[in-house]
C-alpha cells in the first residue's frame, strides 16, 4: 500500500512538473533563434551546451541558422555550422541557409554552408539554385564562389530563366551584372538557351538596349 501511493505520488509529481519542462524547451528554442539572430555567438554557444536542440524550428519553420542567415550574423552562424546545424534545411517557403546566403550575397555564411554540405542541387520556391537569385542581383562574388563551387550554369527555373537569363532580365546593364554574364558565359553558360516564350538572353539583351551585355553574347556566339 505504501509503494502504491510512492508511485502515484511520483507520477503526480512527474505530470505536474511535464508543462514546466515544455515550457522551458519552448524557451530555450526561442533564445537560440533569438541570440542567432542577434549574432551574440557566446549566448549561442551557451545554449548548445546546455542542450539547445540545434535544428528545432520557429513558428516559420526556420531553424536558428537560417535567422542568423537572415541578419547575416557570421560569429553566430559559425558557431551553429561547426556545431552541425543542418546548412540545407528549409523553412516553410523553401529557403535554407544556404539558399538564402546566395541570394543574399552573404559570401562568408554561403562559404561555411559550401564547405559543410551544401547541396548545391537544392532549389527555391521558384524551382532555382542558388546561383540564378544571385546573378539577378549583382552578386558578383558569389556568384564567382557558386561557379567554382560547380552550380549547374544552365539550370532552369520555373519561370524557365536561366542564371543568364534573369541576369538580363532583370539586371540593369551595370558593370556587376556585364560581369555576372562574363562569368556565366565562361563558366560554360548555354548563350542561346532561351525562355519559355523562345526569346533568347541575346533578344532580351537587344529589347532593353543593353550593349555592353549584347556584345559579350555576340562574341560568345548568341543568336
Amino acid at each position: 500500500m505504501l509503494r502504491r501511493t510512492i508511485l502515484t505520488g511520483a507520477a503526480s509529481l512527474i505530470l505536474m512538473a511535464a508543462p514546466f519542462v515544455t515550457a522551458g524547451n519552448a524557451m530555450n528554442k526561442m533564445q537560440l533563434h533569438s541570440a542567432a539572430g542577434k549574432n551574440d555567438a557566446a549566448l549561442v554557444s551557451r545554449l548548445l551546451a546546455e542542450g539547445a536542440e540545434i535544428d528545432t524550428r520557429d513558428s516559420r519553420g526556420a531553424t536558428a541558422l537560417l535567422v542568423a542567415t537572415h541578419a547575416n550574423a557570421i560569429d553566430a552562424a559559425r558557431v551553429l555550422i561547426d556545431a552541425g546545424a543542418d546548412v540545407n534545411a528549409k523553412d516553410d517557403i523553401n529557403d535554407s541557409p544556404y539558399l538564402y546566403a546566395g541570394a543574399r550575397g552573404h559570401l562568408e555564411i554561403l562559404k561555411m554552408t559550401l564547405a559543410h554540405g551544401a547541396d548545391l542541387k537544392s532549389t527555391n520556391r521558384y524551382g532555382g539554385t542558388a546561383l540564378i537569385p544571385a546573378s539577378e542581383r549583382g552578386h558578383v562574388e558569389t556568384v564567382k564562389t557558386l561557379i567554382e563551387a560547380g552550380s549547374d550554369i544552365n539550370h532552369v527555373n520555373n519561370l524557365h530563366w536561366t542564371a543568364l537569363l534573369e541576369a538580363i532580365i532583370l539586371g540593369d546593364d551595370g558593370s556587376r551584372h556585364q560581369q555576372i554574364v562574363e562569368l556565366l558565359v565562361k563558366a560554360g553558360a548555354d548563350v542561346n538557351l532561351a525562355d519559355g516564350e523562345g526569346v533568347t538572353p541575346l533578344q532580351h539583351a537587344r529589347r532593353s538596349g543593353y550593349r555592353d551585355i549584347e556584345q559579350i553574347l555576340v562574341a560568345a556566339g548568341g543568336r
